[in-house]
């Protein structure tokens, strides 16, 4: 039997909900964690395992993309499975995953553990949200997805720095060691506790938008990530880029005419949610770009250690959490327009302060530079999407959800492999690999992510109207 006594007729939580409350935050804290563990670990794998910066970004891109296309498929189990079932399942995978790539002896293994990880925490992100907006009502769904900003903001606060010391004292596997047996106390917690919310549905997965899906996006980042090792003219890069465009042509119209689709694309005809999601998109390549390009520069280039790098992260994710929940209460009251447009500048500023860094950058710039960056995602983010979910029906909002999470993952994934992959290409031009080359190539990188802030800001302009239900006020 279904229970739903997880609030008050005056919208309050019992102690039930706060329960639930509790352990969503803690699956998605320990998921969102590993997220970025592997920034700070990345030079130091690069260097055990012999691989290049463009191969070692797949190690972030392969999460990110999987995470992707796991959402869909995630608004299906949510209405066929159990809340506890669906929460079980994810973070044994994201379990198993952590002991796999813990044992691994090189990175093909190490890639099918992340790949592991990913498919739990696919699961595990847009079941907390969906599950957070369901617990809580429509009036509070801002304070809601703020509580779910806090995870994002959190984990990634402790995440480097906690991998930085890891790598520096232990080793990078001991990341991966830790991490399975909090998950599996979770898994435990939640068999207890957790409550199962909403109503099962007799749905069947369409596989075949599935297998499309992976085939559009994987060879999307596939031939994205491959340019900056072969160039573009070569196979291997422009023949998984046509043959992923082509593919997504096809998902797209297969979910257009389809009675059940995979994901509701319909939904984006809806202009507020349309631009929401868009919004979403370019914020989150910013956001995975920044973590990725920031250790590589402060370890390869000024020579910092990976727990210094992780370090540097800390103010910026920290800043993310609390500007979260401050964020979404700022949509409650005042709508998603003045946080948008504030969120953006800033983040167009910091990522331009990154364009210019040099050899000798001190580290409080880097550090103030990155920090701003986080303060512009926090502030765009929980507003944002709250504006374009509270744009749909409640049985929409699982479709929207895995949409919106869906953009935000591939875009996250191929937005880090293009801009590496500039990287790679910039640092390549100037004939010899050195200390400046690689600066340079990190500042080109972060030009192309400013430029795409920026491009966001003027969507925001235009675009973001000034109340929650999208209309002018």
């Amino acid at each position: 039997m279904l229970r739903t006594d997880v609030r008050t007729e005056d919208g309050k939580l019992t102690k039930a909900g706060i329960r639930m409350v509790g352990i969503i935050i803690a699956g998605g804290f320990i998921t969102v964690l590993n997220q970025l563990v592997m920034s700070p670990a990345l030079p130091a794998v690069m260097a055990e395992l012999g691989i290049t910066p463009a191969v070692g970004q797949w190690l972030t891109s392969i999460f990110l993309l999987v995470n992707g296309l796991m959402v869909p498929v995630t608004a299906y189990l949510i209405d066929r499975f159990t809340s506890r079932q669906i929460f079980t399942f994810a973070m044994i995978a994201f379990a198993a995953g952590s002991v796999v790539a813990a044992l691994s002896s090189g990175f093909a293994m190490l890639l099918i553990g992340r790949i592991m990880q990913a498919i739990g925490a696919g699961v595990m992100l847009p079941f907390s949200s969906v599950t957070l907006m369901r617990i809580f009502p429509k009036e509070r769904r801002g304070f809601a997805l703020g509580l779910a900003g806090i995870v994002i903001g959190l984990a990634p606060a402790f995440g480097p720095a906690f991998a930085g010391y890891m790598v520096d004292e232990y080793g990078w596997r001991y990341i991966f060691s830790v991490i399975a047996p909090l998950a599996i106390v979770v898994c435990i917690i939640a068999l207890v506790w957790l409550q199962n919310l909403g109503e099962r549905k007799e749905t069947k997965l369409d596989w075949l938008s599935v297998g499309m899906s992976t085939v559009a996006f994987g060879g999307l980042l596939f031939g994205f990530s491959t340019a900056g090792s072969r160039g573009w003219v070569h196979p291997l890069t422009y023949i998984p880029i046509i043959v992923g465009a082509v593919m997504l042509i096809f998902f797209v119209r297969r979910q257009l005419k389809s009675v059940r689709p995979l994901l509701n694309l319909r939904i984006l005809r809806n202009p507020v949610f349309s631009v929401s999601t868009i919004l979403s998109a370019i914020v989150s390549a910013g956001m995975t770009v920044g973590a990725v390009l920031t250790p590589i520069y402060l370890q390869n280039v000024q020579g910092f250690s990976a727990l210094h790098s992780g370090l540097l992260l800390m103010p910026g994710a920290i800043i993310m959490a609390i500007m979260s929940l401050v964020s979404g209460a700022m949509f409650d009251r005042f709508g998603p327009r003045i946080p948008a447009i504030i969120g953006l500048s800033v983040l167009t500023g910091g990522s331009l302060m990154l364009s210019f860094l040099g050899v000798h950058s001190t580290y409080l710039y880097v550090c103030i530079a990155y920090s701003l960056r986080s303060l512009g995602i926090a502030m765009v983010n929980m507003p944002v999407n709250t504006w374009g979910i509270n744009q749909l029906p409640n049985s929409m909002i699982a479709h929207g959800n895995a949409i919106n999470n869906t953009a935000r993952q591939v875009s996250g994934s191929i937005g880090t492999a293009i801009l590496v992959t500039v990287m790679t290409i910039v640092a390549a031009s100037w004939g010899s690999p050195g200390i400046a080359a690689a600066t340079e190539g990190v500042n080109a990188a972060f030009l192309g992510s400013s430029a795409l802030m920026a491009a966001g800001l003027i969507l925001a302009i235009f675009k973001v109207k000034g109340s929650r239900d999208g209309k002018d006020r």
